[in-house]
């Protein structure tokens, strides 16, 4: 029998135990195995028995074991911690007094049984990277322009709360603070009362920020068939995400006569097919789409569903082709409502548009890689990230390191120690620049 693997949080250990405090780097080589040492313990937060991923699902237990961790670790190497209302939580270090903070990060929160690199490897290295320009500059405080800050974003994922990049929408105001908190999980639990579960919710009001920077496992494997190692993401694919809902009537599975049934799940399965038949309307790779969840009601064997909630999903890097697609889908509807009976309705909806990121981000970065002897290119970025609200709000720098097979939202996520630790050093050398005021 095939057993679920259950999540699994470290041992009885403290967080200070399995995570001693070095001794001082005085190397690279020093400062690469240090990285890797704390890699290695955030990675046991959550950890799924018998694999190399983790679950650790926004302001879930896990998750709150691990912001205590990163808050002793940020603490460590004299960055204060901050939480503000929707649960960012912030290392800031001011070096330059009354002056904007570099702020660089992404998000610790996973899908269920996921990789251990979505998200957590850049948080991770823009701490470490952090770290080390810190160092530095605290030697020679000439060499600062602004503050340093480290951030990982509430609820990236959106797998446990809806919608995705919660709490950097939030943060640069797309999203109101008191709906995101009244959010409530499939059991019924608001955002405002899991957060308080784990003791991550504050009243913290961060400072200016002058300039963003993130890192990211690719999440494709473009780069790792080009034999890449920074992918400088110069542009977001479009998307467009619907939340529907599919109302029938419920009867019996068995003797209501077929052309009585009005049934939910029918209707349902047929947006299914629907979204993956449009991709066959397009150009090869000029559309992905996907349904990831359904929600069925009663979900019992003898029983015509009376509702579905189904999540579905367009995503192109044209906002024409995003557009011609959701044309489609809606006429798809219309056609299901009146064939299957059912009533169709978008209960919420979430979309960007293509968007480019900042030209002067893009060649400050080609420019580290090069003077680093990195090898880079541009690519762009098909999955949503935190980034992708912060460039609409500040100059940003959104980097990728290989991802072996492109495998993501998976327990086989993988990349390798020595992509890692390059993304790191280049990551070290862009906040370095933009610390010393190269975007402005």
């Amino acid at each position: 029998m095939t057993q679920t693997p259950h999540p699994q949080t470290p041992d009885s250990k403290t967080p200070s135990s399995l995570n001693p405090a070095p001794s001082p780097a005085t190397t690279r080589a020093d400062l690469d195995d240090e990285f890797l040492a704390d890699w290695s313990v955030h990675s046991r937060f959550g950890a799924v028995e018998g694999t190399n991923g983790v679950d650790r699902q926004a302001a879930s237990a896990a998750d709150g074991e691990q912001r205590k961790w990163f808050a002793e670790l940020l603490e460590k190497h004299g960055f204060s911690v901050h939480r503000d209302a929707i649960g960012n939580q912030f290392g800031l270090l001011e070096l330059v007094p009354g002056a904007p903070y570099v702020l660089t990060g992404s998000h610790m929160d996973s899908q269920p049984t996921a990789g251990r690199f979505d998200g957590a490897y850049g948080v991770m290295s823009s701490a470490h990277a952090c770290f080390a320009v810190a160092d530095e500059l605290r030697a020679d405080p000439s060499k600062a322009k602004y503050n340093l800050a480290v951030i990982n974003w509430f609820n990236e994922e959106g797998s446990r709360f809806k919608p995705s990049m919660m709490g950097s929408n939030v943060f640069t105001g797309k999203a109101e603070l008191e709906a995101a908190l009244a959010t409530t999980d499939p059991q019924g639990v608001t955002v405002a009362e899991a957060l308080d579960a784990i003791g991550e919710r504050g009243d913290f009001t961060a400072p200016e920020i002058a300039a963003y920077a993130e890192i990211h496992v690719q999440q494709g494997r473009s780069m790792e068939e080009d034999g890449v190692t920074i992918g400088l993401v110069n542009a977001t694919w479009a998307a467009h995400k619907y939340e529907f809902r599919v109302t029938g009537e419920q009867a019996h599975s068995g003797s209501t006569l077929m052309s009585d049934r009005r049934d939910a799940l029918l209707g349902a399965a047929r947006l299914v097919v629907a979204a993956r038949d449009l991709v066959d309307d397009f150009d090869a790779g000029a559309l992905h789409t996907a349904c990831g969840e359904l929600n069925v009601y009663p979900n019992s064997p003898v029983v015509v569903a009376s509702e579905v909630g189904l999540l579905l999903d367009l995503r192109s890097p044209s906002a024409e082709v995003i557009a011609a697609a959701h044309d489609s889908l809606m006429s798809t509807v219309a056609r299901v409502r009146e064939e299957v009976g059912v009533d169709i309705e978008i209960v919420a909806e979430h979309s960007w548009d293509q968007n480019p990121y900042s030209e002067d981000g893009v060649e400050l970065a080609r420019s580290a890689a090069e003077d680093l002897g990195l090898t880079s290119a541009r690519v762009m970025t098909v999955a949503g990230h935190d980034s992708t609200n912060m460039k609409d709000t500040v100059p940003t720098v959104m980097l990728f390191v290989p991802s072996v097979g492109g495998v993501s939202h998976s327990l086989q996520e993988f990349t390798k120690d020595e992509d890692l630790v390059s993304g790191l050093h280049h990551l070290t050398e862009v906040v370095r620049r933009l610390a010393a005021g190269a975007l402005g």
